[in-house]
């Protein structure tokens, strides 16, 4: 699994023009599930996810996770993180997930944020959907289960 955390101020998305999920100070993921990726793959990114210090404290440095700040995180499904760009001009996404098992995946990620006692908002799995951030930092940082940056 592979996620994009971005440190956001406010962010929401949109489907069909009306606002589906919606947050304050938090977290943005952008969410991707890969070929093989399984329930150990979710729980490390949720875990990683909600105790991930990237928030600042009142020394200004980053110290505080987003459950430390009572934040909320909004979780956006993102199959293009699988994108191969390497050959060609066109990605190629034979490394992500069928559509159901990204799914399911997706889903147990939501969950076990919820467990934590994280508000989570979400967007539609498989929509078209438009993103609206306030990036604050801004504060970008890559994850990815399966091997480290």
């Amino acid at each position: 699994m592979r996620a994009v955390l971005q440190r956001v101020s406010e962010a929401r998305v949109r489907v069909d023009n009306e606002i589906v999920g919606e947050i304050g100070p938090g977290l943005l993921v952008l969410l991707g599930v890969g070929r093989g990726d399984d329930e150990r793959d979710v729980v490390y990114l949720a875990e990683k996810t909600a105790g991930l210090r990237i928030f600042e404290d009142d020394g200004g440095k980053m110290n505080l996770s987003v459950s430390d700040i009572g934040g909320a995180v909004l979780a956006v499904s993102q199959f293009t993180l699988f994108g191969d760009c390497r050959k060609g001009r066109r990605p190629g996404f034979a490394a992500a997930a069928p559509p159901d098992e990204a799914k399911r995946l997706y889903q147990l990620f939501v969950d076990r944020l919820r467990q934590r006692g994280l508000p989570v908002a979400t967007g539609v799995f498989q929509a078209d959907m438009k993103v609206e951030l306030a990036n604050d930092g801004p504060v970008t940082m890559l994850l990815d289960s399966n091997r480290e940056f």
